[in-house]
């Protein structure tokens, strides 16, 4: 039966109308898409931060960490485009650096790749363990005793030819790069191939012509650091020690009283001072201290293993307070030197 065209043209003007709502509603759809991506595209971060992502992070972790960086609306778009990626947050442990101007869309392919940022980690002057694992502890996620713990780990120390009480030996002042997941174990490795690079075979053989091991040198050095900050002149503190070391003579260095006290604040070491017990105050006990008193660097190590001969014996700050020492060879002109140096403390009030 065929159909009279009244009813051809309703049809085909039936479909036009669909295939126009249709369209209508496809472009619709497509303005309320760009109007909700466009942002988490083009939006950026307001500050530059780094964000940690803990072990077995949740979405609310996350959530909040980025919340406290970069305010709500920001994280909200970043949680939601990781949601829709379907990113494990429990994998993706570690600290991201989410630079200025970075937006959501970038900063969830960041997150989700796991690609971590490295951080910068510098050990310079520590003057003790504790508080070298303290401020490492700010840096990784690691406490401060389990790092602690790591870096007198006997056994962890042997194969450095190390003691506990020799630890603070092998952070040599400088700067690392890590992770903030590297755990205790991949830092002391890290730390302790850049010491077993510097102890070459080159300053193994300059420290044995010396009479002296690796450990012994930095342990002078350490000294050295704290009483001079002068380059030029911490070669020959260090052979002086060395000479006095050589000759059965006791130290008597001011910075190992101080650290047997644990007071750096002492300006003037007194008599009172060098009573403390300790095998670090080296006015009472004959050789080196236990261990070094400080971290100490490759450069100073190197001024002591290149250091020129010398018959030095005795040194005493300058009485000009440029920082600087008046040696002798002799205990009549190290009084003489002292006592200068004394009468221009006392001109100046230091007690």
């Amino acid at each position: 039966m065929e159909r009279n065209s009244s009813e051809t043209h309703d049809d085909s003007l039936t479909g036009k109308n669909f295939r126009k709502i249709m369209l209508v509603i496809f472009s619709a759809m497509i303005i309320l898409a760009a109007i909700s991506i466009v942002p988490m595209m083009t939006s950026g971060a307001e500050r530059e931060a780094i964000i940690r992502i803990p072990a077995k992070a949740t979405e609310k972790n996350l959530n909040d960490t980025l919340s406290k960086y970069f305010g709500d609306s920001y994280a909200e778009k970043v949680v939601k485009l990781m949601k829709l990626r379907h990113i494990d947050l429990s994998s993706r442990h570690g600290a991201y650096l989410i630079p200025e101007g970075t937006s959501p869309f970038r900063a969830m392919r960041k997150l989700g790749r796991g690609a971590q940022s490295p951080i910068k980690l510098t050990i310079n002057g520590f003057r003790g363990l504790p508080l070298m694992a303290d401020r490492m502890s700010r840096k990784i996620d690691s406490s401060s005793e389990t790092l602690l713990r790591q870096f007198t780990d006997p056994t962890a120390l042997s194969s450095y030819n190390l003691t506990p009480e020799q630890a603070l030996a092998l952070f040599l002042d400088d700067t690392y790069e890590v992770y903030w997941t590297t755990t205790p174990q991949e830092l002391m490795k890290k730390i302790g191939d850049h010491y077993d690079s510097v102890w070459n075979t080159e300053r193994r053989k300059k420290a044995e012509a010396l009479g002296l091991t690796p450990e012994e040198v930095i342990t002078i050095a350490s000294i050295v650091d704290e009483e001079t900050n002068k380059k030029d002149e911490k070669g020959r503190v260090g052979r002086l020690y060395i000479n006095r070391l050589h000759k059965g003579m006791r130290l008597q260095a001011d910075p190992t009283v101080r650290f047997a006290l644990q007071d750096f604040t002492i300006k003037r070491v007194k008599g009172e001072h060098l009573n403390v017990d300790s095998p670090y105050n080296t006015y009472r006990v004959t050789g080196l201290p236990p261990g070094p008193i400080r971290t100490t660097s490759v450069e100073t190590i190197d001024l002591i293993l290149n250091s020129t001969p010398s018959e030095d014996l005795y040194m005493c700050a300058r009485e000009d307070f440029s920082g600087y020492h008046n040696f002798a060879t002799n205990y009549g002109d190290h009084v003489q030197n002292a006592l200068r140096y004394q009468h221009a403390l006392d001109m100046k009030g230091i007690n």
